[in-house]
């Protein structure tokens, strides 16, 4: 029998075991250690609660009703199973892909969102400027706090489109329509989901209307965040862009916001003055997006709102291969909602669409740590892209298709 083996015994040394604990004294060099320690778009929501408002987070983070949609198409997500393939040479991963005929560094679009200087005050210029870094196309909204002149003079190398409202006002639809062209916007998207508004619960009880109802708790928490309350007072102040030509009272504006008659003769119409590429936001039927193939749109993003508008309504992921199946080949199809992870676009991108447009995510990492924030959650949505394709076996955009992906049925 082998006598066991002698090992020599000795006092623990702070030198060896400080390595494997990770600790460090405090420094202050500007650096934004909670930020850097997240991993996840999950761990920068969470980030964010803790660093705006209530009202602002429930904003972002919100949707219609009880929330359904919402919650559907994280769920959808959250099915999804790679299949990958083994024996294939990884080392090298491109992530690059082309919209609109352009190149883009990934396939991410970043969404239209309203209201963005009130997550975080470098607002729309200070996330189109990440989104120019990176070499993505960044989407002004109608209702964001930084008019299309503004934007392109700020930012005026980024790939950027103009999400377009029809108003009651023709005219001023028109007047909008111009100062996107002129402000050099590459391509117009119109968002058809909004008829009218959609109830979102939250922000009802927050206060946080057209024209807003802010009560006290809501106030009391939001005094609570004193660095964001810092550079709400410090920067100019709040407010719709698109609205400062306007001398009615918001409350009246509000009613020409949402147009319930609007057809696709309007589409015929805004085409014929735009002249440009046209993405139609909101499609959550295989008909429909027939329709605009017939009409010769550049572009379909199958939406539900982020789930902000209808609830119970379609998923977007799941209606995404009946597209692809109807009109994949006539025009460019992108698909949002609920995308949380660099897994979550490949998933879309496996199932037929050519990108991917992120709202809620960007908004986290703004909430979180501005525009180092949105840099931080472009870093992790490429990162697990990356990873995903090498553990899958592909090397590029375009070779992930269905062969890598299902959707499980539970």
């Amino acid at each position: 029998m082998m006598s066991p083996m002698k090992v020599q015994r000795q006092f623990p040394r702070w030198k060896t075991v400080k390595p494997l604990l990770g600790w460090h004294l405090p420094r202050f060099d500007g650096v934004d250690r909670k930020l850097q320690r997240c991993i996840t778009i999950q761990d920068l929501r969470t980030l964010a609660t803790h660093r705006v408002p209530k009202a602002v987070y429930d904003y972002v983070d919100g949707a219609a009703n009880e929330e359904i949609s919402l919650g559907r198409a994280r769920e959808t997500f959250s099915r999804i199973e790679f299949r990958p393939r083994v024996l294939r040479d990884v080392s090298s991963v491109d992530l690059s892909t082309t919209i609109l005929g352009r190149s883009s560094d990934l396939p991410i679009i970043f969404a239209p969102t309203g209201y963005t200087r009130m997550m975080h005050y470098s607002g729309e210029i200070g996330i189109a400027t990440v989104a120019t870094q990176h070499n993505l196309v960044y989407s002004l909204s109608t209702m964001g706090t930084t008019s299309a002149q503004e934007l392109g003079d700020a930012v005026s190398q980024s790939r950027r489109w103009f999400q377009l409202y029809v108003w009651r006002d023709r005219e001023q639809t028109r007047s909008f329509v111009a100062q996107a062209k002129d402000a050099g916007f590459e391509a117009l998207i119109l968002t058809v989901d909004t008829p009218v508004a959609g109830q979102r619960n939250r922000d009802i009880r927050n206060g946080l209307t057209v024209p807003p109802k802010i009560n006290s708790k809501t106030f009391f928490n939001m005094a609570t965040k004193m660095k964001w309350w810092f550079n709400v007072l410090t920067t100019p102040a709040l407010e719709f862009a698109t609205f400062r030509q306007f001398t009615r009272p918001l409350s009246e504006i509000a009613a020409t916001f949402f147009d319930a008659s609007v057809t696709f003769e309007d589409l015929a119409w805004l085409k014929s003055i735009w002249g440009g590429p046209i993405i139609v936001k909101g499609i959550q039927s295989v008909a429909d997006a027939k329709m605009l193939a017939k009409m010769g749109v550049d572009a379909i993003v199958l939406s539900n709102h982020g789930g902000r508008q209808l609830d119970c309504g379609v998923v977007p992921l799941e209606l995404l291969p009946e597209v692809v199946a109807a009109v994949g080949k006539k025009m460019e199809i992108y698909i949002d909602g609920g995308v949380m992870s660099g897994k979550d676009i490949l998933a879309a991108i496996g199932f037929g669409a050519d990108a991917v447009l992120i709202g809620r995510a960007y908004l986290y990492g703004a909430m979180a740590g501005g525009m180092a924030g949105v840099e931080k959650c472009i870093e992790i949505l490429a990162q697990e892209m990356k990873t995903t394709m090498q553990l899958t076996g592909v090397t590029s955009i375009a070779e992930f298709t269905s062969e890598y992906v299902n959707l499980r049925q539970n």
